[in-house]
Order: C-alpha cells, then sequence, then structure tokens
C-alpha cells in the first residue's frame, strides 16, 4: 500500500490571533512614542523662512546670506591657517631628524630606521629601564650597546633584567640562570599573561555579557611591580620605566600583564610596535613601550634569524634557510628528531622537506613546500612555540663596562630580599617542560645592537606636546578672534561633533555598537519578518 504524502505545517493564523499579535503591535508603537516624547526626543521643526509679508523681507535674506558667506569664509581662513601650522611643524621635525641622523651617522656610520630613535628616546626618558631577556636564551638577548649606554649614561638610571617566557624552560635551568645573572644586575623572572582584554573594548564587552575572553595566568608581576615601587619610594617621585630589548622577546606582553588589558599592540610578528607608548600603571609608574632595538648586521646567523626584525613574506629565501641551517647547528640533532618526529636527516634541506611531508605541507604533485615551512619553522622558534633552552657560561666573566663600582650602583636602592623571596614563589608556582622534552641550545653570546644617545631634551615631553596641540587645533575650530561676534552658534553641529570625534579612536565592532546603541523597548520590539500569510 502506497504511503500517503506528510503535509507541510501550516503557516496561517486564526483570525483572533493576527488581530491580537496587531493590536498587541500598536499599543507597543504607542508606549515607545509616550517614552520618546517623555524624554524629550521631539522631531526637530523646520524653518518657516520670512513670510512673504513681513517687511523688509529682502533686506533680512540680504543679511542673512551675509552671515552665512562670512561663516563659510572663517572656516576657510582656519583651515588655511591650521594646514599652515601642521606644514611649520613638519618642516621642524624633518630639521631636527635631520641634525639627529647627522650625529647618528657621525657615531656609528650606518643610518638604520626612524623607529631606532623612537628607542633612543625611550632610553634618555626613563628613570629605570628593563631589558627583557627571552629565558630560552638570556645571554643571546643581552645587547652590550644598550646597557653600556645604560650604565654609563651618569644620570643615575637603574637596569633591571626581565627573564620573560620561564614557563619554556626546565626548573633547574631557570634557577641557574637567576644566580648567573643576579650577579651583575637586580633580575625578575616573569610569564606573561596572553588572551589580554583589549583596552578600548573593555567597556563594551562587559555591556554585551559572556563576549570577555579570559586571561591565562601570569606570573611575576607582583615581583616586578613591587621593586618598582620600591624604588619609586626611596625616590620620593613617580618614575618612567622603560621596556627595551630585541624582537619577540614579549616586551609589550609584560606591560599588558603589569596593567590587566591589552594596553600595547602584540603579535607574532616582529616589529609590531612602532612608536613609544605611554602606559599608566599606577600614579607613581609609567611604562613606556618601545620599538626593538635594531641587530646589527655584523651579527652571526643565528642571532640576526632569531634578534633581527624579519619580515618573513618578503625576505629573501636564501636568507631564511641561512637562519634556520644556523639555529639546527647549534641544537642537538637527536633531540630535534624526537622533537618533530621525523627520521634521521643529512643537511637542513632534507629535514625542511621530511617536516613538510610530516605537517603536510605539500605543492602540486606532492612536491614538499620548503619555502613555506622555512618560514613557519622560524616563526616557532622566535614566538613561544618551541622548548629549548641554553646553559649559563661556567665562569663569571664581567663585561668591559661593568666593574664592581658600576655593579654596586645598579644594585643600590633596590631591596634584595624581596627580590630573591618573590622570584622563588615564581618558580615553585610554576610549571616548567622536563630537559627530556626541551632542546639543547648552544647560545652564540651577546647580540651586537645600535644604540646612540641623545640629549634629554630633545625627546621629553613629546606626548604632552602633541595632545597640546591636538586640543589648540580643536580649540582654534570653534573660536576666532577675527569675528567678535563668534560665530560658534551658527556653526554646524555635525561638522562641530566630527572634529571633535575625530580626536578619539574605538575599535567597535558593528554588532557591538548595535548592542550597545538599543535601548529596552526597542529590544521587546515585535519581529516584523516572521510570515503571516
Amino acid at each position: 500500500m502506497r504511503r500517503p504524502k506528510l503535509r507541510k505545517a501550516s503557516k496561517r493564523l486564526t483570525c483572533h490571533k493576527r488581530y491580537k499579535i496587531q493590536k498587541k503591535i500598536r499599543e507597543h508603537h504607542r508606549k515607545v512614542r509616550k517614552e520618546a516624547k517623555k524624554r524629550g526626543r521631539k522631531k526637530p521643526k523646520k524653518d518657516p523662512g520670512v513670510p512673504s509679508a513681513a517687511p523688509f523681507k529682502e533686506q533680512l535674506l540680504r543679511e542673512a546670506e551675509q552671515r552665512k558667506q562670512r561663516l563659510e569664509e572663517l572656516k576657510q581662513k582656519q583651515k588655511l591657517n591650521r594646514q599652515k601650522e601642521h606644514e611649520k611643524k613638519r618642516k621642524l621635525e624633518a630639521k631636527k631628524s635631520a641634525e639627529i641622523k647627522e650625529k647618528a651617522e657621525g657615531k656609528v656610520g650606518v643610518w638604520y630606521d626612524f623607529d631606532f630613535l623612537k628607542l633612543i628616546q625611550v632610553i634618555e626618558a626613563s628613570d629605570v629601564v628593563l631589558e627583557v631577556l627571552d629565558a630560552r636564551d638570556p645571554m643571546g638577548c643581552r645587547c652590550p650597546q644598550l646597557e653600556e649606554a645604560v650604565t654609563c649614561s651618569g644620570e643615575g638610571k637603574k637596569l633591571v633584567l626581565v627573564l620573560n617566557k620561564i614557563d619554556l624552560v626546565p626548573k633547574e635551568n631557570l634557577e641557574k640562570w637567576l644566580n648567573y645573572l643576579k650577579k651583575e644586575f637586580p633580575t625578575v623572572a616573569f610569564k606573561s599573561a596572553t588572551l589580554m582584554k583589549d583596552k578600548t573594548l573593555v567597556r563594551a564587552l562587559q555591556a554585551v555579557s559572556q563576549l570577555s575572553r579570559t586571561t591565562s595566568e601570569c606570573l611575576g608581576t607582583k615581583c616586578l611591580l613591587k621593586l618598582l615601587q620600591g624604588y619609586g619610594k626611596t625616590q620620593n617621585k613617580a618614575i618612567q620605566v622603560g621596556v627595551v630589548g630585541f624582537p619577540n622577546v614579549g616586551k609589550s606582553s609584560i606591560i599588558n600583564s603589569l596593567k590587566g588589558v591589552r594596553a600595547c599592540n602584540v603579535g607574532l610578528t616582529r616589529g609590531v610596535t612602532k612608536s613609544m607608548q605611554i602606559v599608566h600603571i599606577d600614579k607613581q609608574t609609567k611604562m613606556l613601550d618601545s620599538p626593538s632595538i635594531i641587530a646589527d648586521p655584523s651579527n652571526s646567523a643565528l642571532v640576526l634569524a632569531l634578534r633581527s626584525i624579519i619580515d618573513t613574506e618578503e625576505s629573501d629565501f636564501a636568507d631564511l634557510l641561512e637562519g634556520i641551517c644556523a639555529i639546527l647547528s647549534h641544537c642537538n640533532k637527536q633531540q630535534v628528531i624526537m622533537r618533530y618526529s621525523i627520521p634521521d636527516f643529512e643537511n637542513t634541506e632534507e629535514f625542511l622537506a621530511l617536516l613538510a611531508q610530516k605537517r603536510g605541507m605539500l605543492k602540486k604533485g606532492g612536491v614538499p613546500d620548503i619555502e613555506n615551512i622555512t618560514k613557519v619553522l622560524l616563526c616557532d622558534w622566535t614566538g613561544a612555540k618551541i622548548s629549548y633552552y641554553s646553559q649559563p657560561p661556567e665562569s663569571q666573566t664581567l663585561p668591559p663596562y661593568l666593574t664592581e663600582d658600576k655593579i654596586a650602583e645598579m644594585q643600590e636602592c633596590f631591596n634584595f630580599t624581596n627580590l630573591e623571596e618573590e622570584n622563588n614563589n615564581t618558580v615553585q608556582a610554576l610549571k616548567c617542560p622536563s630537559p627530556a622534552n626541551s632542546i639543547i641550545f648552544q647560545s652564540a653570546g651577546m647580540a651586537n645592537g645600535t644604540i646612540v644617545t641623545e640629549e634629554a631634551s630633545e625627546w621629553e615631553n613629546l606626548e604632552t606636546s602633541k595632545n597640546e596641540e591636538e586640543e589648540e587645533e580643536e580649540e582654534d575650530f570653534i573660536e576666532s578672534d577675527d569675528d567678535p561676534n563668534n560665530f560658534e552658534e551658527e556653526m554646524d553641529v555635525e561638522e562641530v561633533n566630527q572634529v571633535s570625534l575625530g580626536f578619539f579612536y574605538f575599535e567597535l565592532s558593528n554588532s557591538v555598537l548595535l548592542n550597545l546603541d538599543k535601548t529596552a523597548d526597542e529590544d521587546d520590539a515585535y519581529d516584523f519578518n516572521t510570515d503571516y500569510v
């Protein structure tokens, strides 16, 4: 027997239910209009104009047209004045940059990048300089030019070493490095947090529930804050702390961990931070985020592969391949084989081919994609995916710029008892990988960077001056001394709002903005997309 065909459920409604829905809709609209009327949201009244029978109509219209023309002329004049001021400031900044460039060329012999000048600005403006080191290769992250510039500045600056990414090395190795480095400079063990909430989205995400992202556990923040606050108390003033280091050591991540939100941009690519950024941790402490130290081209291939700013998309494949060769030559081969779970290999090309086949990175015809696997591998080693560790030198040999007096000067005004206790607490709370799961790495030693010191007067109060300039431009747009009547009232409100809003930038998505702008009544509105056929 043939099975009867099942019919779909009809979308029709009874007349009683349809009329009831329409009645509820009318009541809702009436309620919305009533609430809007109470809030004072009335439609703007149209300008009725000048009646035809009004006396002196032509004269009134002529005066209104003249006022409109004067307002337009005033706006054009203010615009030209602003353009002239901007051009004047640009020329002045270009002149200063050229002067500093000449000085740098005379001292270094090679000119690299303007970001390098911003790094100088951070060092000169700081009371305490934090040199961030990767715990996997601390000696390879130390810049002798930076340390010499700080210790020999003669301005009472302090240098503190921050050993970041301590969760990627065995606990015994971490303790050895802490004991080695603390004999030269105060050293703090640190593990940065990840998945930080964006500072500009905190309020929005709180309003839209269940959208905030949790942060991973960070260690060492209490220790570092205590160290800086204790130094600030001894100086009886608010201090500025500069955070410097080579690319991808975690400078911005440390500031974000201390602040508790993502105040600075971070990323896996090198050179994310392009300019100085001031972050207020508390009333007595300001952190200065800086661009990365520029590695000198005279460094070895290993240092250039791990410590220089390399764009893997635009760099020459031969340079990337040379960097991978240098990394593999400084590692234990058997541990590399075990880490990547590949067979034995004879050279770097064979290693890359085996790894590409294992990860499925193949071109047409099953040919291993050597170029892309090289970029991925280099990002893994400069990022936080690979657990490797290097051993500290057997004997403590001080650099030429460090003497016993300099060490005592750098360690002055710091509470080393509390520092050692907090470091021990950090190490005990840390979950470290075992030596069997890590790769033994042979460090290439300190990495040379390009550092040139300039006078602090050229760099101080940069951010304050920029803010003052923006405020003056905003005030000049609204106020004018040329016209005694001051046409502030006649100015287009929408244009003034555009100018004032131009000084702020909120990276809010459209969905978040819609959720924040909706009122309770609008959320309860009836869905007119429902089919009532």
